[in-house]
């Protein structure tokens, strides 16, 4: 049985969660959805996220959501009788699957997550879905012939999402590129997230995953490492001390605090409300990463 919180208990929340928000009040966090965080299965998890990023917003912090779909583009994919194929953790696209990825990115996660956001806004709805196509947002270059439509972002246009965060609104973007001449791309969502980040300046970057955080064990929950610095990550890295899905989103955090962004973090997106449990709190629920050991 749940205990019911006092009114002491309460406002104790509240005073703890108080220079936080003074803290990141106007300052840019990116926040990378995956995992858990897409699951189509639990619209409690989807109404819990929506109401974090709202209560942040509301609060003055600016929030970037950005999100990819692998588990429900590999979901259609096979529906249409197509096998998924990955070389080194990267989706093989050709012409076929690109047109899904967009469908599947564009068409439907994207909307659904700003129409879970906005259904919880009351009269103020407040999201807007974007695609890394609009505008040039996300331009690319191709990554590896080898792999067809998959592109490296080598230019944000973060001026747009700051106009539309000026504007009141939060960006929702799905992580379709285009190159020079306006041919799309299937673009990495960490890595887009990460790019997003740098170029917006951002205070942090939190990635909402299927895991805890980085483990000492991979096996082990209880062996979550809470602070580590991007050297100290790097390390783990190379001595491939962590899991093989981790790799990407790990060095994601690392190059991200190396470029200017101030924390980066991995937490658990089968949480409800963890975005405000890691940055509203003292202990926080997951790993976060800094650039230098100044703690």
């Amino acid at each position: 049985m749940t205990a019911l919180l006092t009114a002491a208990d309460t406002a104790n929340i509240l005073v703890e969660a108080l220079p936080y928000i003074r803290a990141f009040a106007g300052k840019s966090i990116v926040v990378k959805l995956g995992g858990a965080a897409l699951d189509d299965s639990d619209s409690d998890l989807d109404l819990a996220l929506a109401q974090d990023v709202l209560l942040l917003r509301s609060v003055g912090v600016r929030c970037v959501l950005v999100h990819g779909g692998g588990p429900q583009v590999d979901a259609m994919l096979r529906r249409v009788g197509k096998e998924p194929e990955f070389r080194d953790g990267l989706r093989v696209t050709d012409a076929e699957t690109l047109e899904i990825v967009r469908m599947v990115l564009v068409g439907k996660i994207n909307r659904e997550l700003v129409a879970t956001i906005n259904g919880q806004a009351g009269d103020e709805p407040t999201a807007v879905g974007v695609s890394g196509e609009d505008a040039g947002l996300l331009v690319v270059e191709p990554r590896d012939l080898s792999l067809g439509f998959v592109g490296d972002v080598v230019q944000v246009r973060a001026e747009l999402l700051h106009r539309l965060l000026d504007d009141g609104l939060m960006p929702v973007v799905s992580t379709v590129g285009a190159d020079a001449a306006g041919q799309p791309y299937n673009v990495n969502a960490d890595e887009a997230a990460r790019a997003i980040a740098v170029a917006m300046k951002a205070e942090k970057i939190v990635y909402l995953t299927a895991a805890p955080g980085l483990l000492d064990d991979p096996k082990d929950e209880n062996t979550l490492v809470h602070r580590l610095t991007a050297p100290e990550l790097r390390e783990r890295i190379s001595h491939a001390s962590v899991g093989g899905g981790m790799i990407p989103k790990l060095t994601a955090c690392a190059d991200a605090v190396e470029q200017g962004v101030g924390f980066a973090h991995i937490i658990d997106g089968r949480v409800p409300h963890a975005l405000l449990i890691e940055l509203l709190t003292r202990h926080g629920i997951g790993t976060m990463i800094k650039a230098e050991p100044t703690w």
